[in-house]
């Protein structure tokens, strides 16, 4: 299978790779890691091994690399506005497109501008960090949800699930695709966020925080009220299931803080403003979700 990774950050570079490992052909579209990874290929550390692909498909233009059989999207949403432009080069009559971002909206987008290809989101439950040009480190190797975005394509989502797993990757199938977007923002809107708006902080300083670990938990709490309204069920422990998963995590930075810290735009709207509105909407009020939201707009403005 040929498949286009189009956002080669922390995870295009990661499942990338282990897509390619597992003996798929894989091309990476990247700007920035392009030379680097031209002369070393890429690098994936954890704490089990690494794998090193010296020899990697990567180019700068989605021209080169062409018509694929899967088109993986990862790049920041606050970026999609370039999705239009970048990805006809890569998609054809039957290409598959997966979404492995973050927030609500984004397959709804890809459906927006290829009605008639199949659609895909995956949800990535894993620490990762880009630690230098075309290197990611595998900090929990976690799982990957994947559903369809209508639900007669439920049969294809499963053969992506299948084509994760024989790449070693933990993966499920999720026929309720946005029930496991809400699931992850139980984990995404607070310790992003609290990352972010106490200045840059790891997540074992939110839950070594008596006051940030509980404003954690009030935050996680509106957004299970929110996804509850909608329609969505969360088994009970829930919330303290997801404080002893990054109590897990140790000194884990989450991606916005990595943005915020390096001075790129955070995916504010995605992650915090979407659900926010989609709560207004079905009548539930989210008053911490609300504070946040109005902080991290007033400190991402770039």
């Amino acid at each position: 299978m040929k498949i286009g990774i189009v956002g080669s950050g922390a995870i295009g570079l990661y499942y990338g790779a282990l897509l390619q490992n597992a003996g798929q052909e894989v091309a990476f579209l990247m700007r920035s890691d392009l030379e680097k990874a031209k002369k070393t290929g890429i690098r994936v550390v954890s704490g089990t091994g690494e794998l090193h692909l010296s020899e990697v498909q990567v180019s700068g233009e989605a021209s080169e690399i062409g018509i694929c059989d899967l088109v993986i999207v990862s790049i920041k949403a606050t970026a999609n506005s370039i999705l239009e432009n970048v990805l006809p080069p890569l998609v054809g009559q039957e290409t598959k497109l997966l979404t492995l971002q973050n927030g609500l909206g984004n397959d709804r987008l890809l459906a927006e501008l290829f009605p008639r290809n199949q659609i895909f989101g995956g949800l990535c439950f894993v620490c990762l960090n880009r630690t230098a040009p075309a290197v990611v480190e595998n900090f929990m190797p976690g799982s990957v949800s994947i559903g369809p975005e209508k639900a007669e394509n439920g049969e294809a989502a499963k053969e992506l699930v299948a084509l994760f797993s024989e790449a070693g990757v933990k993966t499920r199938f999720e026929p309720n695709l946005q029930l496991v977007q809400w699931k992850k923002l139980v984990w995404n809107v607070p310790f992003n966020g609290l990352a972010v708006a106490a200045g840059g902080v790891t997540t074992d300083v939110i839950v070594g925080s008596e006051s940030l670990c509980e404003e954690a938990r009030g935050l996680m709490r509106e957004i299970i009220a929110a996804a509850e309204a909608l329609g969505f069920e969360f088994q009970e422990g829930f919330v303290e299931y997801q404080i002893k998963l990054t109590r897990g995590m140790t000194a884990y930075r989450p991606s916005s803080m990595i943005d915020y810290v390096e001075g790129r735009p955070v995916e504010v709207e995605a992650i915090w403003g979407e659900p926010l509105r989609q709560a207004e909407a079905a009548g539930v009020a989210m008053p911490k979700l609300e504070m946040l939201y109005a902080i991290l707009k007033q400190i991402c403005r770039r």
